[in-house]
């Protein structure tokens, strides 16, 4: 007499779909894209059926990723409770009624970048989440999701599995080599998860602070503004007409050379020596370094784009190495100027209507290069992410230091984590009212009214001392912006978010009155197709640069 198993599992090949899917249930606790994945391709082969493969991996991410919210909630706040780290509470519970807030965008947001679900359901259950409200997106997430997945995979999954004709008859077998593989891929992902949840943490708090706003979130408000004030107007390029002197009046494609060379001859005390490094080919460009360096320019130098806006390429260049090395990298023309140490640095912000005789500082910016001072211990970028601040923006640190970022700093020694005086590029803006002076005043407005045709912009000096510059003596202008420069001292983190808007709309309004005076002189805007296509140039350009210092 054969014996048989109870229905409906009549021999023992019935059970390898359930064996299959049970396979998959467990692969998804290591890998659930990669488990998915491999369910959709034997769903290209018959293997397994629609059903089995829904539930195996829908139920499989949906429980770990509940498992994650559970470890955090019950186990991670219960250490936390009883842990010195408890005298943070208060700062938990504004994090708590943030995550309530953001919470669910943040668990929808995380299924589709890779690496973000990890500490964000960790995060979740360690902020106490609501249950029902984290099984609710998640679950709808993950139902969504697996159907994406299984369906495109067994789409794509009938050519694979061609290729792999032994799968058919080796199921089982290859989904425990696939296993194994997927154990030695969780083992570096592993390694990977705490570089992974910090980048998440800072990526969190850059949202948390508006000064790191990425463009597309922090403009729209200005650039509605500014809509209206075309309007009123009566022209939506009028500020290319508010510095007549300047190309486009600064906002777009202005060569920084022909303002500095400007500058050099009216106020030539007060400008740092340049050069535009001409020459077509490599060889030829290289010898106009060359032959500058023998006279007021010196290495270190700064080697920068002469088109150029929020930093990008600005190199500190110590050696010829590194001027061959930046020449490799771009044709674009570029600036080498005398590297002025400082060590302090300004943004002057300066405005004139076209019928006043004397013109106002508008704002003044104090700019702070962040430093790190080593431990003799510590890696620069594990110091990076240590520091407050710094860790809100370390891919940018990070990728500036390259290589140098697995050094270990010795122990009091300090790096300067940026040259450049760019917020953008990782600079600290203060708002530097208090360093105005009627004296800083009045030569900043006689170096403006010896330019011609400048009415709005701002000024880029480094100076020594802020007794100095309170006089308007023993400074040194590096660059001068137009018409699309910024009042940066509204990137004071001290500042609140619609103080930053209130100077920025305050400032748009003058540059669009003294557009507007200028008009009314006989002054031509410069055509919507010309800023155009001197965008796109500029784009174009801009993605030759180097990272910048």
């Amino acid at each position: 007499m054969t014996a048989t198993l109870p229905w409906p599992v009549q021999t023992v090949a019935d059970w390898l779909p359930l064996w299959k899917a049970l396979g998959f249930f467990f692969a998804t606790f290591i890998l659930e894209d990669a488990a998915a994945v491999g369910a959709g391709v034997l769903l290209a082969t018959g293997a397994l059926s629609w059903p089995a493969a829904f539930a195996a991996c829908f139920l499989g991410i949906w429980t770990g990723d509940a498992g994650l919210y559970f470890l955090a909630r019950l186990g991670g706040r219960r250490w936390f409770e009883r842990s010195s780290w408890k005298r943070f509470s208060a700062k938990v519970a504004r994090s708590e009624r943030w995550f309530s807030e953001k919470g669910t965008l943040l668990l929808v947001f995380s299924r589709v970048v890779p690496g973000a679900r990890l500490p964000t359901y960790l995060a979740a259950g360690f902020l106490r989440l609501p249950l029902p409200r984290f099984l609710v997106v998640t679950g709808l997430a993950s139902c969504v999701w697996t159907l994406l997945v299984l369906g495109l995979t067994q789409m794509l999954g009938a050519p694979i599995a061609r290729w792999l004709s032994a799968y058919r008859q080796g199921g089982l077998l290859l989904l425990g080599g696939g296993t194994l593989l997927l154990m030695a891929l969780h083992f570096c992902r592993r390694r990977a998860q705490s570089f992974e949840l910090r980048r998440l943490r800072a990526a969190l708090g850059r949202l948390r602070h508006w000064e790191f706003w990425p463009a597309w979130m922090f403009y729209p408000p200005v650039a509605i503004y500014a809509a209206w004030l075309a309007l009123k107007y009566r022209g939506l390029t009028l500020p290319t007409t508010a510095n007549p002197g300047i190309f486009s009046g600064g906002i777009i494609g202005e060569s920084k050379f022909a303002l500095l060379q400007e500058l050099a001859s009216t106020s030539p005390e007060f400008t740092a020596p340049a050069e535009l490094v001409a020459g077509g080919t490599l060889e030829e460009r290289l010898a106009t370094i060359r032959k500058a360096c023998g006279g007021q320019i010196r290495y270190p130098f700064i080697l920068k784009p002469d088109v150029g806006q929020r930093g990008a390429g600005i190199k500190l260049v110590r050696t010829e190495e590194q001027a061959v090395e930046y020449l490799k990298q771009t044709s674009a023309s570029l600036v080498m100027q005398k590297y002025c140490e400082g060590p302090r640095e300004a943004g002057i912000f300066y405005y004139r209507f076209p019928n006043q005789s004397s013109g106002q500082i508008f704002a003044i910016t104090e700019k702070n290069f962040p430093t790190l001072q080593g431990d003799g211990q510590s890696t620069i970028q594990d110091l990076i992410w240590k520091d407050p601040r710094a860790r809100l923006i370390a891919n940018k640190y990070l990728r500036r230091l390259g290589e140098r970022a697995t050094e270990v700093l010795p122990l009091g020694q300090r790096l300067r984590l940026v040259q450049s005086g760019n917020h953008a590029q990782g600079c600290i803006f203060r708002d530097g009212s208090h360093l105005w002076t009627p004296e800083l005043a009045e030569t900043i407005d006689g170096i403006s009214k010896k330019l011609s045709g400048f009415f709005i912009g701002r000024y880029d000096i480094r100076y020594a001392s802020d007794e100095d510059l309170r006089a308007g003596k023993n400074f040194q202008i590096i660059e001068l912006n137009g018409a699309a420069s910024e009042a940066t001292s509204i990137y004071d983190s001290r500042n609140s978010l619609a103080t930053a808007y209130r100077t920025l709309f305050r400032q748009w309004d003058l540059v669009f009155a003294i557009g507007a005076a200028n008009r009314d002189r006989g002054i031509a805007p410069t055509r919507v197709s010309l800023v155009f296509r001197e965008w796109r140039h500029y784009g174009r350009l801009e993605a030759t640069y180097p990272v910048s210092d």
